[in-house]
Formats: C-alpha cells, structure tokens, sequence
C-alpha cells in the first residue's frame, strides 16, 4: 500500500492549522501517555486551552479542562469497582456528556470499549456482551428494561430518567466521589470494539487497534477540509465509526463539538442557528428528513456557518445529494466504507456535481481495485467485487473470522466499478446478486433508478425466490405525499431505462422502510416479511 507523502502531510497539516507548535506539543506529549485513543484529544487540550468549550449538550457546556477532570475521576472510580486494564466494558449510550466520559475513562485506564447500538433488542444485546466477555456495562436508563439477560459485574447508569426507579450507579455520582489524580500511563493501550451494522446477520464484534502516526488523519483531512479550532455539530450516533471519528478528530483539532441525544431534523437545524458550527457530520436519512421538512421550517434557521456536510453510514443516492448541495451549496463531502476498512473513497462537492451516484475516488494513502470471483483485477468499467488497502483496516472479528484478502487488500463486501476518472461507483453487496433467468442483477442499480422518480421518496430492493426464473426483484416504494404512482407506473419506468430482466416482477408500496439506527436499510427485514406473507 503506498504511504502519505511527507510533502501531502506538510500541505495537509498547514491548511487544516495543525502546523501551530502549541497544538503539536500538547498533542505530543498526551499521545506519549495515552496513545491516540479517545483521552488524548482532551488531555492535549485540558494542557493548552482548559477554558475552551468541548463538548456542549443538552446539559450544557463542558471545556477541555471539565472533561479531562470529568474523566480521571471517573477513571480512579472505575479502578476502585473493579474494572482493570484490558477488561472489556459495554457502552450502551445516545450522544450526550456520559458517552464521552465513559469513552475517555475507559482509555485512560487501558480498558477495552465496546460499542453497543442503541437500536438493539434484549436478545442481541445479551449475546453480543456474553460473546464479547464485557465485565461491566455502562447505560442510559431508558435501555434498563433490556438487561434482564445480561451477566456482567458493574452496571452503571449513565443518564437518568427517574431517579426513583434506578437502583444502579450512576456515572455522575462515580465522578464525583472519584480521585481527582491523573491515572497512570496503562501498560497497554485499551481496544475500541465496533460492532458491525448487522443488516444481514447478528452484528459482529470489529476491534481496531490504536492508530499509529498521521498518515490516516491526513488521508481523512486532504478530502474533508476540517479546520482547528472550529465547531462541529455531530447528529450521526456517536457508537457508530462515522459519529466516533469526527469526535476523536475534532478533539485533535482542537474544536467544540454540539450534540443531542436524539436526532431531530428541526432541532438539528436550530442547533447550527445557536452554535454556528462549520461542519454538520451525518447519515444520509437525516439529510433527506432534514430536506423534507416544509421550506418554511428550513427558512427560519440560519445555516450560513456551514462549509462542510459530512455524510456516511449508509448509500447516499444521486438524487439526495443534488437536493443536499442544491439546498446548502456545494459543501456536500460523502465517505464510502464500512467498519472493517474504515474508508475507501471520498466524493467531493466537484465529484458529485459531475457523477452524483459517485462514491468519490480514494484519498491519499488508500487503494481500491475491483477483482472478478477468481480473484483477477478488473478493468476500469467492469463491475466485480471491490477491495480496499489503507492502514486502518480492522484485526479480524472478535468472535473469530476475518474478511477476504487479495495482495493485501481488504474485501469491502461490496461490488462497484471504477471510472476513467478513477471515481469508484458501488453497485451493491457482494452477497446481494441475484440470478434471474440465468442473468446477473444487482439490487442497488434498480433502487438508483427507481429513487430518481420524482414520486418516489425512497426505495429498497431485494430478491425472492421464484420457481420460474430462479429469483426476481421485489420492490418496496415509499411514495412522495399527495403521489399516484401505480405498480405499472415504476415497471413502465425501470423498462424505458433498464433491460427487461432488471424489471422488478412485483412492487409493494409501504409507508417507510425497516431502518437501523444509522439510516441502513434492513433488508433482511424486509426478506421475513416477504417469507411470512
């Protein structure tokens, strides 16, 4: 895999402000304790600025200095219940202070976090914290009624909805009964555990190691021109990779960070309007519920602050992201990945203007290549299975198993093309082709076509089995309001733009679509239900 060029990491490093010798210090020596975890971040600027804002949320304000005491006592408290170094510790939180005190004390004292999604239901819960061997579980307690089946040491409470109906401790009291003194350097770095979306199976654990050197924040920050000093409104679930690393790259900036525990597309709207942050990182179905609201509700808030839209987490369709930069102006940045790679390509504003459905091209430090079933690159313009080669690839899952490898690179589980302009397109999951009528389709290309309708507000596609043909599409439409778009009328339009095979033999209209808590479609939800009918 080919490295960051020194020269591109100078360039980088002086347009984003990192260049300034009070930041490189600071950051300096935290990294030497901490390692480049989530506590480094907020040390370095507990050293350099204590008074300057963090984190602000629904509580109120927090500066670098509040946080970084905030967190060694929670540290120290977690120490005296128990909690050791390498011990896993779920974290089941929304966004909010107690997200970022857990994550931080848990690094400090050398801990592994686990991500849980907020989205899980009891059984998933209590499978994956056995699997993962977690001692302790830190939660809000609205998810309490979830934890009857789950074993673990600790539970502590990290937002309090009734103080009556809560017999766990909770985060605030822990911090405030704990040592003030700064933990010491752990003799290993603690591992943050992702867990994978689970949009076809039980999510998987995909641990990463600490990050070592600049070359992955530069490769980010050559496409995405994040700044220092500047604010970011997060509204994408901190446990999931996106929300996490503007999190931990904001902290190295030096920046503030806004963020409420559930997103709203109106309150997300006059959260800009307070803060003025210049960066708005999101998945994809919150720009389209924002985009959706009434002009006249979009019309009372001012947006101007923002020069950049960060989005991931799930496919962005041409068609939103032409609304999106039509809207806001050309601020619009789409990051195309997954949990095991970490990122593959990034489209920027000019990308989307020229190709809308783009993924974008790889940053600096990153290889893509496209090779066939047998293992063979493809040529630009051929569809095949899509792998990627950067230095943030995952370990391997944490209940054993790995993704495929081809000369180093990794399989993003996903088909695509590239183009002469060496902008990678995405087609699809790798395991979502169908055979119909001995001809390959790929869901994704349908959905794309169909999502452009102007009646249409969004689409999924699957196969089902089908005795003539082997398997046919089946497709689900959620309409436009006021629409009268029939069955025969999005045929009619598949047929004037597709080949008659890729014609979905059925389509059911359905007020929305199965959705996890980042915006992905769950197809697999939508397979049971086809088999239940």
């Amino acid at each position: 895999m080919a490295g960051v060029p020194i020269t591109v990491t100078l360039r980088t490093l002086a347009e984003t402000g990192m260049m300034n010798p009070g930041l490189l210090i600071n950051m300096g020596l935290a990294a030497r304790k901490w390692g480049l975890t989530p506590a480094v971040g907020f040390a370095a600027g507990a050293r350099r600025h204590p008074d300057k804002v963090a984190l602000v949320d629904e509580i109120g304000e927090l500066s670098y200095g509040e946080v970084h005491d905030r967190t060694n006592r929670l540290a120290n408290a977690l120490v005296e219940l128990g909690v050791q170094p390498g011990q896993g510790v779920g974290v089941m939180c929304r966004d909010h202070r107690g997200f970022i005190d857990a994550s931080v004390a848990l690094a400090k004292i050398g801990a592994d976090t686990l991500y849980l999604n907020t989205g899980f239901a009891a059984p998933q819960l209590a499978d994956v914290m056995e699997r993962e061997g977690a001692v302790g579980l830190i939660y809000d307690q609205e998810f309490a009624k979830l934890l009857d089946k789950v074993k673990t040491d600790h539970r502590i409470v990290a937002w309090v909805d009734d103080e009556a109906g809560n017999d766990d401790p909770t985060l605030e009291a822990l911090i405030e009964k704990g040592s003030t003194d700064e933990p010491s350097k752990p003799e290993k770095e603690g591992r943050i555990v992702i867990l994978t979306s689970g949009t076809t199976g039980t999510p998987k654990g995909a641990p990463r190691k600490s990050v070592k050197g600049l070359g992955p924040l530069v490769s980010f920050l050559s496409k995405i021109p994040l700044r220092t000093g500047e604010m970011t409104h997060i509204a994408a679930p901190l446990f999931h990779s996106w929300g996490m690393a503007h999190l931990t790259i904001a902290q190295g900036l030096g920046s503030s960070v806004s963020i409420r525990r559930k997103f709203d597309p109106e309150e997300t709207l006059e959260a800009i309007d307070k803060y003025k942050p210049t960066v708005l990182a999101v998945v994809p179905v919150m720009l389209q519920r924002i985009l959706d609201l009434p002009q006249g509700v979009r019309a009372k808030y001012d947006t101007s602050s923002l020069r950049v839209i960060a989005a991931s987490g799930s496919a962005l369709s041409g068609k939103l992201a032409t609304r999106t930069m039509d809207s806001f102006g050309d601020i619009l940045y789409n990051l195309y990945g997954s949990t095991e790679v970490a990122w593959a390509s990034i489209a920027i504003p000019e990308d989307m203007r020229a190709a809308p459905d783009t993924a974008g091209k790889p940053p600096v430090g990153t290889v893509v290549k496209i090779f066939d079933n047998d293992g063979k690159e493809l040529p630009i313009g051929e569809t095949g299975r899509i792998f990627v080669g950067n230095d943030m690839l995952f370990e391997g899952y944490t209940g054993g198993g790995n993704k495929e490898f081809i000369d180093g690179l990794m399989s993003s589980g996903d088909v695509g093309h590239l183009d002469d302009e060496g902008r990678l397109f995405v087609e699809g999951r790798d395991d979502d082709m169908i055979v119909s009528g001995g001809e390959n389709v790929f869901p994704a290309e349908v959905e794309d076509l169909i999502g452009g309708h102007d009646a249409v507000e969004e689409v999924a596609v699957i196969g089902v089995d089908d005795e003539q043909y082997g398997q046919r599409l089946k497709a689900f439409v959620v309409t436009r309001d006021g629409s009268s778009l029939t069955e025969d009328d999005v045929k009619a339009y598949v047929r004037e733009h597709l080949a008659r095979y890729k014609i979905p033999r059925e389509v059911t209209f359905v007020d929305e679509l199965p959705r996890n808590t980042t915006g992905k479609v769950l197809k697999r939800d939508l397979r049971e239900r086809e088999t239940k009918d």
